[in-house]
């Protein structure tokens, strides 16, 4: 017998024993499966006496450890990699691992109501676990030290099977901003050939998640957002989320800039901007994206200082007023001090500046190398850990579930005013810029990527398979864009751009003349 109680004698007593006084003072403190526990026992000691044996139904503590195992582990077993199957890990969750079998599938166990479904099935307890915990979402927050923040996550995921719940116009809304994603970057591709764009083509689900994010924070009562990030996808954020107008990124592609603007000769992908939206409910919200220059995540403190400085003088330590953003590259986040340092500053007083959303644009890459060689960690957010803040690895193919994690991390940080982290899972269209070739590095990585649809095509056919949408509507969306898209370029490039470079033009004419000999001058005169 001694075997099928090894949790307990592997245990420390000492430990036990403080849990037991923990039920004596209030059952409902200590977890279900404790709470069923010393039930028991209290009910041997009322019928048997102290010397009795444990005679109760052991297998309801077993299930209770599988269920407690996938809120711990479960995130290591999802479909979570939209291009490559996932690392191996052990032990697993299969029912042997619990001293259960395929026999109990069918045994009701009262452990089911420690998920919400009351008395079930076995097989019932294990296809919602299943269903939570290690689908297209996958979350790390049972180390959090918080009982009441472990139990908030909890009840959201497990509440809603992790599953997204959306009406029809907010699913083609989704797929709007997905589309002009996808567009924009295949816009750039064939009219600006060979151009450095450092596109976001395999995460393109970013836009329409902060898109969501955006309109979500400002119904719990954000005012403003500071966004930093690096440079890929930094110009689909600009038009598709901060509204920066089309016509001034094609102008920068052609070698024209705004005069009025002090950009001190920086590339386009580096750029700063700011703005003022207006959401859905008429809600107005400010967001302002921090210029980069330097290198990658050298932009992360400073875009929390910001936040804070605004913090302080505008908004008067209310912290629900302003969120700060950050959207991190996977090898950088693991791999730059930078990171570390801020994150370990960002609960201190001095510093804090009411919990920053970190999003991962986790393309599993590098620039060259591949992650198993990049890191020691499981995960490229696995600094998350400093700061006890909760991951969502959310499989980026899967749009509507991404903007799920994004908009249940807003609402986390708006409720407890701390750090969160999404780990989006995607990966890299094409090289580290557009002139690379990934296939001398990655030959088997990129072999499966150029097969892959991308997400607006994947999320059109899961809309046309449920009857969201009608066939055909997928084109039209894209024509509609594209030739928005050409419109913008055809004109303002001829128009507004030359008028806006006027000056500078004129000026070049000046100088040129008068490098010319005064005999050469006669044309000037016709």
């Amino acid at each position: 017998m001694a075997s099928n109680y090894s949790y307990l004698s592997n245990a420390d007593p000492g430990y036990i024993d403080q849990v037991y006084q923990d039920y004596l003072r209030d059952p409902q403190s200590v977890e279900f499966g404790w709470q069923k526990f010393f039930e028991g026992f209290e009910f041997s000691r009322a019928k048997f006496g102290d010397e009795a044996q444990v005679t109760g139904d052991v297998k309801e503590i077993y299930v209770l450890n599988l269920i407690n195992a996938y809120r711990t582990r479960g995130h290591l077993f999802t479909k979570s990699n939209p291009v490559r199957e996932r690392r191996q890990y052990t032990p697993d969750l299969s029912l042997e691992t619990f001293d259960l079998s395929d026999a109990d599938l069918d045994t009701v166990f009262q452990a089911g109501v420690d998920i919400g479904i009351g008395p079930a099935k076995l097989r019932d307890i294990v296809d919602q676990l299943e269903k939570t915990y290690c689908h297209h979402l996958g979350a790390e927050y049972m180390f959090i030290r918080q009982p009441e923040i472990v139990a908030w996550l909890r009840e959201k995921m497990e509440g809603s099977l992790n599953k997204p719940s959306f009406s029809q116009e907010e699913k083609l809304r989704i797929l709007s901003k997905l589309n002009e994603a996808v567009v924009f970057e295949d816009f750039l591709a064939k009219k600006y050939v060979g151009e450095k764009r450092f596109s976001i083509e395999g995460a393109e689900t970013l836009i329409p998640a902060m898109h969501e994010v955006i309109e979500a924070g400002a119904d719990l009562g954000v005012k403003e957002y500071v966004v930093g990030m690096a440079h890929r996808g930094r110009l689909n954020v600009l038009v598709n989320i901060l509204g920066k107008p089309h016509s001034d990124v094609f102008s920068e592609f052609e070698g024209y800039y705004n005069e009025t603007e002090d950009l001190a000769g920086d590339v386009k992908y580096h750029h700063g901007y700011s703005s003022d939206i207006t959401t859905r409910p008429g809600k107005k919200v400010h967001l302002s994206l921090c210029a980069n220059p330097s290198h990658l995540e050298a932009v992360g403190p400073v875009t929390q200082g910001k936040a804070r400085a605004k913090l302080d003088q505008k908004y008067d330590g209310e912290r629900k007023s302003i969120v700060p953003i950050l959207i991190h590259g996977d090898a950088a986040v693991a791999a730059q001090g930078v990171v570390y340092e801020q994150i370990q500053m960002s609960e201190l007083e001095a510093y804090q500046a009411g919990g920053t959303i970190h999003i991962v644009i986790n393309n599993q890459v590098g620039f060259t190398t591949n992650y198993t060689d990049a890191r020691t960690s499981t995960y490229c957010t696995d600094v998350a850990k400093v700061t006890n803040s909760p991951v969502f690895h959310v499989n980026g193919d899967d749009v509507e579930t991404v903007v799920f994690a994004c908009k249940m991390a807003m609402e986390f940080r708006q409720r407890y005013h701390r750090d969160v982290f999404i780990d989006l899972l995607c990966y890299r269209r094409h090289g580290h810029n557009e002139g690379d070739e990934p296939r001398f590095t990655q030959p088997n990585l990129y072999k499966a990527i150029a097969k892959h649809k991308n997400p607006r095509d994947i999320y059109f056919a899961n809309l046309l398979a449920k009857g969201f949408v009608a066939k055909g509507d997928d084109k039209k969306l894209d024509k509609a864009f594209r030739s928005k898209l050409q419109s913008i370029a055809s004109a303002d490039l001829c128009g507004e751009a030359f008028v806006a470079n006027k000056a500078a033009m004129t000026g070049c004419l000046l100088h040129l003349l008068d490098l010319m000999p005064r005999s050469s001058r006669h044309w000037l005169k016709r």
